[in-house]
This record gives C-alpha cells, structure tokens and sequence, in this order.
C-alpha cells in the first residue's frame, strides 16, 4: 500500500517542509514523517501540495490500523472535491477502510465513484480489493474474472489474491475452477521466497483438494511439487502418505510418514504421522511393530500435553510475552514486521502456530506499538520539561532586553524624520512643477551665485556714489557671467531633478525599514 500513497508520478516539490516528509516516508520512517507532516499542516508549510499531504496522512494513519481516523480524513478531502486524481484515491483509501471494518456493500460503492484508472500499483490493488468484495458476496465467478484480466504474474499481491480465490472456491463447491487456479500457482516460477512459499502453499491446498475430490494420484502430483525444507513440508509429507494408503501401498506411505514422525513434535502433521505409521506398518502385516509405534506414539502424546500445559502457564504467567517483549524490543512503530527472536524458553516451539496466527500478529502489532507510544510521548514529556526552561530563559532575557531596545529605537524619532521626509518631497513637488533649476544649485553655484551678487552690488554702489567713475565693460562681463551660471544649472535641472527623485525613494525604503525594525520588538512583544 506504501507504494501509493505518496506522489504517483515525479513532480518539483515547492514546499521544502513536504519535502522533508517525503524524504522519511520513502526511508520507512513513517512514525516521524507522520507527525512532523501533522506539525507542518499545523502551521501551513504544506501549500500548494495540501490535497496530497492529506492523501499522504490518511493513507499512513490507516496502515496503522486507525480506520476511523483515516476515513475521515479521506471523507474530508471528498467533501472538498479536489482534483480527480486526488479524489480517485481517496475514494479507493475509503474503500479500504470501509473493508477492514466489515462494511462491504460501502466499499463497494466506494470504489464504484472511482473514475478512470488509479497510478502505478494503486490500480491493481484497487482490482484486488474489487475481487475479494466480490469473494465476500458469494461471487467466486466474478472474483476469478477480476484476477485473471490483472495484469502482472509476478505480482506477490496477485498471486495471493488468487490463491485465496482458489481455496474459496473449492470450499464453496466451484471445485474444477478452485484446483485451476491452484494448479497454475503450484506450476508458477517464482523469483523470491515469498513466492516460493506461497507456491508451497498452493501444491499443498491443491493436493488435500484432490484427496478430498477422492483423487490421490493427483493429489500425489501436487504434494511432490512442494520443498522438504519449506514451512508447508510437514503438510505435504503428511499428505502424500495418505495418498498412497489410497492407493493401497502403505508401503509407499511409511517412506513420507517416517520422515515426518522423526521431525520436532511442535506440529500437529508430525502428531498424526507418529499415529499414521503404525496404522502402515498394521497395513503391511507388521503388528508388533505396530503395537510398539502406538505405545511410543501414546507416551509422546502424554509428554507433549505435560509440554503444552507448561507453555499454558507460561503465556497465562506472562513470561512468554515479557521474553518476546526484550528479545523484539526494537521493532519501530506501525512496522509490519513480525516477530524476528522467539523466547529462550524450553517449550517455545509449541506457539509457533500461534504466533504465526493473523490475529496474534495484529495483537501483538498493537502492542508494540502502544510500548512505543509509551516510550516516545515519556520522552517527549521528559523534553517538554527542557523546552519550558528554555523558554522561561529566554523570556526573562527579552523583557530584560526589551525596555533597552524600545529606548534606542524612539531615540531615532523616526516620526520628525517622516516630517522631514514630507517637507523635502513637498520642495521637489514644487520645484519640479515651477522649473526651479535654483533648488538644484549645488553648494559652489550658491557660492558663485553670492559673489556675483556682491560684485554687482559694488558696481552699482560705485556708479552711484561717483558719476565720473569709468567702469568700462565689468558690468557687462558680470552679467554674461551670471547668464552662464544660469543656463548650466538649466541645463543640469532634469538630471539633477531625475537623481533627487530617486534619492527620495531610496530614502522611502530605508524609511519604511526602520519603521517595520521599529515594530518588531512591540510585536514580538505581543506575540
């Protein structure tokens, strides 16, 4: 299901947060993708991936078994209709959800929304699913057309899909279409040992199928397809055996059925093989040695119930699930990962089966992580402790801090500084409106300007006070002086004008700068 639930098909992320959550999903890590997913949806650092990170959450809320959870959050991004893609797959997570808690004919109708195809696995999942509702509704006809168009004979999830659709169909009376499915899987290459031994299993299921079909020729063919080494050769020894006796050869049945009495006593196959060979050995003529096979068989059955009364009160004391608890104690949390050590103890190969079991595995999948539960929110209740100290600290340090920060920030006066501002762009309003190119003199044409004035003022003082005074042509000069001082500063007016626009609004920003520094302490304050 992991498979599906991130992003189908490669995309730019925008946002580094669902990055970051992406990155341990794909690690496995799906404890600290999940929350640290939840923390960042919190704070909006998601966007604009808020419709695939719920995707994302629902799908890993529900591989932890929160069914309730992961519905509504799927029913949730429905309501909000989404994009097509993003709806698909929630419809098909809902569906799941729906399964798990039994609710076929919602699940159906769920999937039924589905528009078009799912990306990647998703779509043959979703026919998975679409079979085994179709199982569940006494349809093994539907169910078996469903698998059969899948594409994609290696797929494991396939493989036990039709497998258990075999087995269906067989209990249910559809015996000719149970033993075809079953015989292609028994016949099936396979490149793993998953699929070996899901193999095993099918040549197993098909053999006692024959038996049952009063067929043991055929049954004999399919129990020698399976390994010796394999978990389901204790089954299929045991049922070859009794294909022969039906074939009137115990002879032929000793040769499995000792094999399998000489085998650890911790399976129910090797209980009866310890029967069964005494009955071949009747069969043959062999009565003695009959009698002394079912007086050893008796006295094996008398020790191994002392055996499993002690494994009783071991599981019933708690000492089997203390052992299991310190020998798995580092399995992560929502692993799928069974149990990797068993117990050191005498009679622990009695709970094999049980441990094996579908509903010891979930229990104790529940368990482990309630454990884990446990122990990370102790830690995180032991860091709070820190993180509340860190914080007081740091809140004392800012209010001390803060009345130094306020007091150097009004010595600024940035108020008279805004007034200073607005008087400065008012004089460039106006002398940009009326031409004046003297509100641009720089401070050596001011200086000009000023001894022009004054030697125009002697002249005339001179002029005045003696009319016989000759001043020849200085007036003149002085005033062809002051006509060129006037036309540069005509000249330079629009650049000059231009360069104390954009100083004005270099002067804006830095104001607006200071206004925002201004404010930060007041508001982080507040905060």
């Amino acid at each position: 299901m992991a498979a599906g639930l991130a992003v189908a098909q490669p995309q730019t992320i925008a946002a580094p947060h669902y990055g970051d959550t992406l990155f341990l999903f794909y690690q496995d890590k799906t404890f600290e993708a999940l929350t640290g997913l939840m923390v960042s949806q919190h704070f909006g650092r998601i966007a604009p991936h808020d419709d695939e990170a719920e995707v994302l959450r629902g799908g890993m809320l529900l591989s932890y078994g929160l069914h309730r959870e992961a519905g509504e959050v799927f029913a949730r991004l429905i309501e909000r209709q989404t994009t097509p893609a993003v709806r698909n797959r929630a419809w098909y997570f809902l569906a799941q959800v729906r399964h798990r808690r039994g609710l076929d004919g919602e699940s159906q109708e769920a999937l039924s929304r589905i528009e078009g195809t799912l990306p990647g696995s998703l779509e043959v999942d979703r026919q998975v699913l679409q079979a085994q509702l179709m199982l569940a509704r006494s349809d093994p006809a539907g169910a078996a057309a469903v698998l059969q168009a899948i594409v994609g004979e290696g797929d494991t999830a396939i493989s036990v899909a039709r497998f258990n659709l075999g087995v269906a169909l067989v209990r249910s009376g559809h015996a000719a279409e149970g033993q075809a499915l079953l015989q292609a899987l028994g016949q099936a290459s396979a490149a793993n040992e998953e699929q070996r031994a899901l193999r095993d299993r099918a040549n197993v299921a098909l053999g006692y199928a024959e038996l049952a079909s009063r067929r043991p020729r055929e049954a004999r063919e399919a129990l020698q397809r399976v390994r010796l080494a394999g978990l389901q050769s204790n089954k299929a020894l045991l049922g070859y055996g009794w294909a022969a006796a039906e074939l009137h050869d115990p002879q032929l049945a000793l040769v499995p059925w000792r094999e399998l009495a000489a085998r650890p006593d911790n399976d129910a196959a090797v209980l009866e093989a310890r029967i069964a060979v005494p009955y071949a050995l009747a069969e043959i003529g062999a009565d003695a040695q009959a009698l002394q096979g079912y007086r050893q068989a008796a006295e094996g059955y008398e020790q191994e119930r002392a055996a499993l009364d002690a494994t009783i009160a071991a599981v019933q004391g708690g000492e089997v699930l203390r052992e299991l608890l310190a020998s798995n104690a580092d399995s992560a949390f929502g692993s799928a990962r069974g149990i990797a050590t068993l117990p050191a103890l005498p009679h622990a190969s009695h709970l094999l089966p049980l441990l094996a079991s579908d509903g010891f595995q979930e229990g104790w999948k529940n368990l482990r992580d309630l454990r884990f539960m446990d122990t990370n929110l102790q830690q995180w209740l032991d860091s709070l402790g820190v993180y509340t100290d860190m914080l007081d600290n740091r809140r004392r340090a800012y209010a001390e801090r803060l009345p130094a920060v306020r007091e150097r920030a009004g010595a600024i006066d940035l108020p008279a500084l805004q007034q200073r501002r607005d008087r400065l762009a008012a004089a460039l309003a106006q002398a940009g409106a009326e031409g004046d190119a003297l509100a641009y003199a720089s401070p050596r044409e001011e200086e000009l300007l000023r001894r022009m004035g004054r030697a125009l003022g002697t002249l005339a003082r001179v002029a005045g006070d003696d009319e016989k005074v000759d001043l020849g042509d200085a007036g003149d000069r002085l005033r062809r002086v002051a006509g060129a001082l006037t036309w540069q500063r005509t000249q330079a007016f629009p650049a000059r004008h231009w360069e104390a626009r954009k100083t004005l609004r270099d002067l804006d920003r830095e104001l607006a700068e200071a206004q925002v520094r201004d404010a930060a302490p007041l508001r982080a304050q507040q905060d």
